[in-house]
């Protein structure tokens, strides 16, 4: 599963044990046709694979891989363990799953037994272990993913197992319960403990928990299932070889970064609509640094629309999946995989969007799988000799940044959706990115964003101090810093040792509202907004200047040198027209400060994915937006599909076109 790759996969999710042996002949044949090269198939199926407790029965399933691999389709084999039969949890509630509110959850859909639960740990290991011996030795076999989409429909059990675990995480974590209440402050509100036994869940309230507990649990839930996962992964490497994963998604409960190091590579599912194809390639720019140098797969997307029982998305414009699919080839992955191959005639799911109907015909989407399959063929002897190329220009994302702003929401915000808006303006400028991890290298880097990151662990604020004295740039914040570790406020100074790296002074940390203030930085005016810090800048230098409104004269952002390079605060979030322009300006102006070359010229909704190989680097572009664009080419190009030559110069596509461009390595 490393960066190099040896083929390029188009799957798709598959449930023979839903279907008889015609269907699955049909299936096959049909999959064939379309091009379908490798599925997934088993994660719902614990009750097919055991009926009955300590009943195994594998037999189904091996003889699918088996006939899948005689028409070279290969298979990504799940563990069932999202959906616990019924004999696992009728009539014990101890097992099941309890929300924030204290609901216990009941059986009939998928995550509502505890994974922390004693019982159901062993039957999971139990019938991971049948799977991996019956499966593990036969061709075909591409891989294994681990359960489905883990916390993705619950998040925080509060189940009395649960509670248990919990105080012994936090008698490993603080050993004392002196040094718990010191370090959460526990004083206020007269919320001492006299014993880790005594400290609760964050359940139901008359106002808000400390923030320390609710953060601290979702930490602790956090380990857990990734506990959980390496567990699995454990019981399989036993009996197989074939690398492992799990399908995630920065929306669910869990650190990937935590989860993925137990694990041979990295895939994610993504619904993202069209218009909001920014978070769809955040997605791309994210995984293929979630195991550096291996290849990461997109395990689920719809072939059209996604769709519940109760909910539903618009189809995809015709066009727009192959953009998706050869951005995402290009950015990194291995494989592009759709849920569902055929649809379901029953279940919560029915109206989902899929590559057949569940009476067998091409659903609305086919002919867009078709064009998938035409394209992955064109490029895949391009991707194959060649790797995506570092970014000169980083954005941290944090899952633990995750867990402090739920806990710490303010207004509603959300940090998937502050992030993913904060990235979409890379692209809008044509600047190549890497969405990395907080325990990423910071080598090769020119260029460093920590936005939204409340909490910052001494040893990144450590490497990424060593980034800038060895010339880089580091732009931190808004809303970066500002917490200890504990989800408490610094007692010594507002933004702990960030600030005194930056060489400023924080006067205030407090809302500032949009409509009332305004702030100055490179030439442009714009309301400022969020909670900010505001700065005394020295001895940094302050590069933007609040205008209007309270803290009027005092700095937003600064900037500070540090040997070779320099810290840049930014305090507030610029808003609107105007703060989009000024934010864009800002990064514009450090990316040219930095050095950074990865800048394509190129018209927003359109991305430009750069690839090297022997000989030369390879450009892929793809018009993502329906509306085409332009790319200025630095340098003569080849076409290696056409062979025809481009000239140095302006490149119009047209909608949802790509191109794949090579520059010669003697030319550059």
């Amino acid at each position: 599963m490393s960066m190099k790759q040896q083929k390029l996969y188009h799957g798709a999710c598959f449930y023979p044990e839903l279907w008889n042996e015609a269907v699955l002949e049909e299936d096959i044949h049909m999959m064939k046709e379309t091009g379908i090269n490798v599925v997934r198939i088993g994660e719902f199926a614990w009750s097919k694979m055991e009926p009955e407790e300590g009943c195994f029965d594998i037999s189904f399933f091996a003889h699918v891989i088996r006939k899948l691999a005689a028409n070279e389709i290969e298979t990504v084999m799940c563990t069932p363990t999202a959906t616990p039969p019924i004999w696992l949890t009728h009539g014990h509630p101890e097992r099941i799953h309890v929300n924030e509110k204290g609901e216990t959850m009941g059986h009939g859909s998928r995550q509502h037994v505890c994974t922390n639960h004693p019982y159901f740990r062993e039957r999971a290991r139990l019938i991971t272990e049948h799977i991996a011996k019956e499966i593990g030795g036969l061709p075909g076999l591409a891989g294994w993913q681990l359960d489905n989409e883990l916390k993705c429909h619950v998040s925080e059990c509060m189940c009395e197992t649960c509670k248990t675990l919990w105080h012994k995480w936090l008698k490993e974590r603080y050993q004392s319960i002196d040094r718990l209440n010191e370090a959460w402050g526990t004083g206020v509100w007269s919320v001492t403990y006299q014993t880790f036994e005594q400290i609760p869940q964050p359940g139901p309230t008359p106002f808000l928990h400390h923030s320390s507990l609710k953060t601290m649990y979702q930490l602790f839930s956090m380990e857990k299932i990734t506990e959980f996962a390496h567990e699995q992964a454990a019981v399989i490497r036993k009996h197989s070889d074939a690398p492992i994963t799990h399908n995630s998604s920065i929306m669910f409960g869990v650190n990937n970064e935590d989860l993925f190091s137990g694990l041979d590579f990295a895939s994610f599912d993504t619904y993202a609509s069209q218009e909001n194809r920014a978070a769809f390639l955040f997605n791309c720019d994210l995984w293929r640094n979630m195991k550096k140098g291996r290849a990461f797969w997109i395990m689920e997307t719809s072939p059209s629309y996604s769709a519940s029982l109760e909910s539903y998305a618009l189809p995809h414009e015709d066009g727009y999946l192959r953009a998706e699919a050869v951005s995402s080839y290009a950015l990194g992955s291995e494989a592009f995989c759709y849920w569902l191959w055929r649809q379901h005639r029953a279940g919560s799911e029915q109206p989902h969007g899929s590559i057949l109907s569940a009476w067998g015909e091409q659903d609305v989407g086919y002919r867009n799988v078709l064009e998938v399959e035409r394209a992955r063929k064109e490029i895949e002897d391009a991707v194959l000799s060649t790797v995506p190329v570092q970014a000169e220009t980083a954005v941290v994302y944090s899952d633990r940044a995750k867990a402090f702003l739920k806990t710490e929401p303010h207004r509603q915000l959300h940090y998937r959706s502050l992030i993913t808006d904060f990235y979409d303006r890379f692209l809008s400028l044509g600047i190549h990115r890497d969405v990395i991890l907080e325990g990423s290298t910071l080598a090769g880097y020119k260029l460093l964003f920590t936005p939204f990151i409340h909490y910052l662990p001494p040893e990144f604020i450590k490497k990424a101090s060593a980034f800038t004295e060895n010339g880089g740039i580091w732009i931190a914040g808004p809303l970066t810093g500002g917490r200890t570790e504990h989800h408490t406020i610094h007692t010594d100074c507002g933004l702990g040792p960030l600030e005194t790296y930056a060489g400023v002074k924080t006067l205030f940390t407090f809302p500032l509202d949009e409509r009332r203030t305004v702030g100055s930085a490179f030439g442009i005016k714009a309301p400022l907004s969020l909670w900010s810090a505001v700065f005394e800048a020295d001895p940094a230098e302050a590069v933007g200047i609040i205008e209007q409104g309270p803290a009027s004269g005092k700095a937003f952002m600064t900037e500070h040198k540090r040997g070779k390079g320099k810290i840049v605060m930014l305090g507030s979030m610029p808003a609107g027209e105007a703060g989009d322009m000024m934010l864009k300006k800002m990064i514009s102006h450090y990316a040219e400060e930095a050095g950074v070359t990865l800048n394509m010229n190129v018209t927003p909704g359109t991305i430009v994915a750069p690839r090297m190989g022997p000989d030369g680097t390879l450009w892929v572009i793809v018009n993502m937006d329906g509306k085409g664009g332009e790319v200025v080419l630095p340098y003569n190009a080849a076409d290696v599909i056409t062979n025809n030559r481009e000239a140095r110069g302006r490149l119009k596509l047209g909608p949802y076109q790509y191109r794949t461009l090579l520059f010669p390595a003697a030319r550059q």
